[in-house]
């Protein structure tokens, strides 16, 4: 079965005047078809009889193309330059932290060195001090001995001088 003989049963279907008003308004589509596309050629196709308000609604849409993409690039510049502020501040902030930074860490330098220098002088403070006592108990361990007959003057005399020497 072709498409002719589809198109045959589906008009027999139908009743005469059914048909012969299709196919009038397919012979008035047919002569509007070709009038308008001898006149106006394949832009007929496009925009049909209506070809002056055509080139006004063209100019329309260029003049709005060119507006919009002046706004674009307006709204370009502007994002472009917040974006250019919002770094420079970022960096401006960055850097303050980092001198903020530098200034804490250098501080508490400062501080464990004072604190080490410190325990430093304790500690030897500490040790001239508990050498100190041990002298002082040596020396009175040497008197003892002498009382005692432990030992004799000329021990003791050296001990003493040892115990200066130190």
């Amino acid at each position: 079965m072709t498409a002719w003989d589809v198109l045959n049963n589906v008009v027999t279907g139908f009743p005469f005047v059914v048909t012969a008003f299709f196919l009038i308004i397919a012979l008035a589509a047919l002569v509007i078809f070709v009038v308008g596309f001898s006149r106006h050629g394949v832009d007929f196709l496009k925009h049909g009889f209506r070809q002056n308000n055509i080139t006004e609604l063209g100019e329309k849409i260029d003049s709005l193309r060119t507006e919009v993409k002046s706004e674009i690039d307006g709204l370009r510049t502007e994002v472009k330059s917040e974006i250019d502020g919002l770094r420079t501040g970022l960096k401006s902030e960055i850097n303050g932290l980092r001198t903020e930074l530098k200034g804490e860490i250098d501080g508490l330098r400062t501080e464990v060195r004072n604190e080490i220098d410190g325990l430093y002088t304790e500690l030897a403070t500490i040790k001239v001090n508990h050498f100190g006592h041990l002298k002082n108990f040596l020396t009175e361990l040497a008197s003892i001995l002498l009382d005692r007959k432990v030992i004799n003057n000329e021990n003791k005399a050296r001990l003493d001088n040892q115990l200066r020497d130190m």
